[in-house]
């Protein structure tokens, strides 16, 4: 992590245990601790890209994916290390420093969204989000042995993502189990305003249409 939202996220479990001692209904996310990447931008928390360039820089909005997120009550947590500016494969290129494979810390995470992967992968949080482009969800996923998920492209909103290859870039699930990455697909995923290049295609429930005959 490089920052983690701990007042902030307590004061967020207490107001969703109220709600549900209340009787009100429970969102697909009720309570699930989520972290994210420090590529994605998250309204009036730190956004850094892992770069001193950008050294103690407050975003102004939310991610449309991160905000959906937040809206089905997920609890956001903290931003994870990556490679600066989401350009590498290692995780070692960062203004914080490298971050390690959890189960052989001499060996590498992954990257470009190392951190996001063994925040997961070390039982850190349930799930978290991160950004591919060239392979940075799915080789820090293989790595640290985790679920990643690279989404088709256009099928989640890149606002507020910082681009390293806009016509590649996608954010997507790190999960424990493919239950859980259907269920966090199915959230993030949708028609954006403000992104031109999202489908408009209806999102699928994924989490319900996991079953299937096909090889």
């Amino acid at each position: 992590f490089v920052e983690v939202y701990a007042d902030e996220a307590i004061l967020k479990a207490k107001e969703l245990d109220a709600k549900r001692v209340g009787g009100a209904p429970m969102k697909k996310l009720h309570g699930v601790v989520i972290a994210n990447k420090d590529v994605i931008c998250y309204a009036d928390h730190q956004v850094t890209a892992s770069s001193g360039i950008l050294k103690n820089f407050k975003s102004l909005y939310t991610a449309t994916a991160l905000q959906f997120l937040l809206d089905e009550d997920a609890i956001v947590i903290g931003n994870c290390n990556c490679d600066e500016f989401a350009m590498g494969s290692t995780n070692e290129n960062s203004v914080y420093g490298p971050v390690l494979n959890p189960y052989d810390t001499t060996r590498v995470s992954g990257g470009s969204s190392g951190g996001s992967a063994v925040a997961v992968a070390a039982g850190l949080c349930i799930a978290s989000l991160g950004s591919d482009t060239g392979g940075s969800i799915r080789q820090p996923a293989s790595f640290c042995g985790i679920i990643g998920l690279k989404p088709s492209y256009g099928r989640v909103s890149r606002y507020g993502l910082m681009a390293y290859g806009s016509s590649f870039d996608q954010i997507g699930p790190f999960t424990n189990n493919i239950e859980d990455a259907a269920l966090l697909l199915e959230v993030i995923s949708g028609v954006d305003a403000y992104d031109a290049t999202c489908s408009p295609k209806e999102v699928p429930n994924y989490s319900k249409e996991l079953a299937s005959t096909k090889k």
